[in-house]
């Protein structure tokens, strides 16, 4: 069976499709991600893909129900692009999510009435939809630090929209050291918790699900319900977390990756046996060094999240 997915809002925002990890080797960051999550590539499998529009090389992956879409800008880097002008400031950086919407051209309409700046592919602004869109990025700036990609199209080859995808992400959980049940959800760090959500639940429809201070990682967070994934937007309450230090130095943007798993020891073991420092925040959360994963801070959890729409 096809995987189920959860809709929000009016304009039918559902599959997130992606969530990218800018990188300058996507072979590289690809067999990392085969070995240590037993990811599944189904594009860019020989090779990377190349999209001239964007100047960029890229891959799809899969990790249980998550798709991480390894990119690198082309060499030499042209900065006047967007993917190369995000290289340019961050490197090795998680990077942006995407998201299947049923209305695009609805929904960018409805943004850009709301004074959001919608960026056209390979740069430039947008003051209304062309019935032909295919996607659209909206200004971060405008939405509180998410860099998202908005699209009318499904990815090719999604194994997560084949009959099979129901037998196959049991692979994850039952089959690998991780234990990966499914992805918790993906964190925004930003400065104002308040004016984030207002600007979430206010001009993107998303559904507020749970919120609460985390003592351990010094942060104030509320959890929402954008599509078929949650979204943790998290206010540091210290300086010196890493959150803190990551909110200082690069403002709101996406921050990190926390992944549902079944058995904490088990991923705590694969981890260190890769050579990937681990700490336990507490008994049921563990973290994963950054550097030791291009720069992305990855989460592990037993924790279950109140009022999840996604535990069955």
């Amino acid at each position: 069976m096809q995987k189920q997915v959860k809709k929000t809002g009016d304009y039918g925002i559902g599959l997130m499709i992606h969530s990218v990890h800018m990188t300058d080797d996507v072979p590289t960051l690809n067999k990392f991600y085969e070995e240590v999550f037993g990811g599944l590539v189904y594009m860019g499998v020989d090779e990377p893909n190349f999209l001239e529009v964007e100047d960029r090389w890229a891959g799809l992956i899969m990790i249980s129900d998550l798709c991480i879409e390894t990119m690198a800008p082309n060499f030499p880097v042209n900065a006047a692009k967007p993917v190369g002008k995000f290289y340019t400031k961050y490197g090795q950086h998680l990077h942006s999510v995407g998201y299947k919407v049923d209305d695009l051209v609805g929904l960018g309409n409805h943004l850009i009435q709301q004074g959001v700046y919608i960026g056209r592919p390979g740069g430039g602004k947008l003051e209304e939809m062309a019935p032909e869109t295919v996607y659209f990025f909206p200004s971060p700036r405008d939405m509180a630090g998410l860099m998202v990609e908005l699209c009318a199209i499904d990815m090719p080859n999604d194994p997560r929209q084949l009959e099979t995808w129901s037998s196959q992400v049991k692979m994850w959980e039952y089959g690998h050291p991780l234990t990966i049940k499914r992805l918790a959800h993906i964190t925004l760090g930003v400065r104002d918790l308040d004016a984030a959500v207002d600007t979430y639940v206010g001009k993107i429809q998303a559904v507020p699900v749970a919120k609460g201070i985390d003592d351990e990682l010094q942060t104030r967070y509320e959890i929402v319900q954008l599509g078929d994934c949650l979204l943790q937007l998290a206010q540091p309450l210290s300086e010196d977390s890493h959150l803190g230090e990551h909110v200082a130095k690069w403002g709101d943007m996406i921050y990190g990756i926390t992944f549902r798993v079944v058995d904490l020891d088990s991923a705590e073991n694969w981890l260190n046996r890769k050579n990937i420092r681990t700490r336990r925040i507490r008994p049921t959360l563990l973290a994963a060094e950054p550097e030791d994963c291009f720069g992305a801070p990855y989460f592990f959890t037993t924790e279950a999240i109140p009022n999840d729409p996604f535990d069955s």
